[in-house]
């Protein structure tokens, strides 16, 4: 079961539970407050799915900035949503730096079905910082070549990896990670100095519980946003593991190094769960075909035992890769060619970043070290079992050789300001509707807003969104809730603490 000291962040009346200040929790105890905007000043609405708004808020009380969450009402005595109740369930038990959390749920006495979710407010997302390097390549003067800085990379992987960890230990797999997915807290007057620069796993609207042995998911639905999607999802597993997790944030660790997509394939859409034969082709061109020696287990996946679209065949324009031996989808040999594919893979995205760098070659000093693509393709391992996990992650040499990653992900280590400061967005109080939203692409799901992937992202140090469109925002599953109805079993709630770097705590 969970670890039940962590405290419920619901008041005793269950009607109405606790956020804001103390004179804010009197007024809801009190049956004052019909709507949570007796507490916020509303802003202008920043995305829409088919589960609810997001709107931007601040604080009547103290000056704060949040973003709101509204459910939208069901039928008429439904009452509150099952998908809802799930949510708030997992967002109120989990709590680690790198890890959003909920801050406040608020019902309405007047309706019942009027429920709201307070979250803090991040000004950043690793989707905005992505495009800012890849659209605005002289952005700053100690930055001529546009690309993001290594030190921001190794120190928002880190974390990125730290709260993924904390995740799995406590038996949470996210399901939809993505970078419109992970927070960045920013430089704000009402954001604490030690929170800045830290990142923060946001949209917990697809997340679930797992038990151990594994129970299958698909019943779910379709999850994981197609670029990001690991090969035995798309193959057709029907048991979803934390290892889905640690293959979207391989993709995840790529993109902030090329600035694009690693795998960017074509969505194909039909009813029920097509297979997507162009997202698998975009894996297999960059590390081979899979093989069953190396994979024991792809035979039994539906896709490839019934050769949906020919996926058993090799096609010529997939690399070689060596031969594999029993099991041997993450062993040494194998990592090193996969690790040179994915560097050449990287290296041609930079070039397409500036293509004067495609006769000149790409600076040193913009590669990534040899220790970062030995680690992606050991996130990127076809064999779900051999994969590396979260925490082994951690103690990766990537991370623990030359310099270590910061807790404030914009300052190098021992920088007291930040090598770069991404511009903030421009949110206020307003009527109109933000086509981009604030998080643009952080949908409740592929059928409302549009086109984002989906569920909210949001918590005491991020921000949340709902449905957007864009570049490198593909059409994701549905929102089906977050959380279990229960633990699974045996699984005391580990509540890992971050990693002992500097400035963590």
């Amino acid at each position: 079961m969970w670890d039940r000291n962590v405290q419920p962040r619901l008041l005793n009346d269950a009607s109405v539970p606790q956020s804001g200040t103390a004179s804010q929790q009197s007024q809801q105890q009190s049956g004052a407050t019909q709507s949570i905007w007796s507490l916020y000043e509303k802003g202008e609405k920043i995305g829409e799915g088919t589960y609810g708004w997001v709107y931007h808020a601040r604080s009547k009380e103290n000056g704060r900035r949040y973003a709101i969450k509204q459910f939208k009402q069901g039928r008429e005595g439904d009452g509150v949503s099952p998908t809802a109740i799930r949510e708030i369930m997992l967002l109120r038990e989990l709590k680690h730096d790198n890890v959003v959390s909920l801050e406040g749920v608020h019902l309405s006495r007047g309706d019942p079905q009027c429920l709201w979710l307070s979250f803090d407010y991040a000004e950043h997302d690793l989707y905005d910082m992505i495009r800012f390097h890849r659209d605005m390549r002289d952005n700053v003067r100690s930055n001529p070549h546009g690309l993001m800085p290594h030190h921001i990379i190794r120190s928002v992987m880190y974390q990125l990896l730290n709260g993924l960890s904390y995740l799995h230990q406590n038996w949470v797999i996210h399901r939809d990670l993505k970078p419109s997915n992970v927070l960045v807290m920013g430089y704000d007057e009402h954001t604490p100095a030690e929170a800045a620069g830290r990142v923060r796993i946001g949209d917990f609207g697809l997340a679930r519980l797992f038990q151990s042995p594994l129970r299958p998911l698909s019943d779910n639905g379709v999850v994981v946003t197609i670029w990001y999607r690991a090969p035995e999802l798309l193959l057709g597993s029907r048991h979803y593991t934390r290892a889905v997790d640690v293959w979207a944030a391989g993709c995840i660790f790529a993109e902030l190094c090329g600035l694009r997509p690693l795998f960017q394939g074509s969505e194909r859409k039909a009813a029920g769960a097509p297979f997507q034969a162009d997202q698998a082709d975009r894996i297999f061109r960059v590390l081979g075909h899979p093989h069953p020696k190396a994979w024991p287990h792809l035979q039994n996946l539906h896709h490839w035992h019934d050769n949906t679209d020919s996926v058993r065949v090799k096609q010529p324009h997939y690399p070689s890769a060596p031969p594999p031996g029993p099991g041997d989808s993450a062993g040494p040999a194998h990592i090193k060619w996969a690790a040179q594919q994915l560097e050449a893979a990287i290296l041609e995205a930079m070039r397409a970043h500036l293509p004067s760098w495609a006769q000149g070659g790409i600076p040193s000093e913009c590669r990534p070290p040899p220790e970062a693509y030995n680690l992606l393709a050991r996130m990127l391992a076809y064999d779900p079992a051999q994969r590396i996990s979260a925490e082994e992650a951690l103690g990766h040499e990537y991370f623990t050789r030359g310099p270590r990653p910061s807790a404030n992900v914009f300052a190098p280590p021992g920088a007291k300001e930040p090598a770069i400061r991404y511009p903030k967005r421009t949110v206020g109080v307003a009527t109109a509707h933000h086509q981009g939203g604030v998080h643009a692409g952080q949908g409740t799901d592929a059928a409302g807003g549009r086109g984002g992937p989906g569920g909210f992202g949001s918590g005491r140090s991020g921000m949340s969104g709902i449905a957007g469109s864009g570049p490198g925002r593909p059409g994701g599953a549905g929102n089906a809730g977050a959380g279990g109805a229960a633990a699974a079993p045996g699984a005391a709630a580990r509540k890992r603490k971050a990693e002992p770097l500097p400035g963590f705590r």
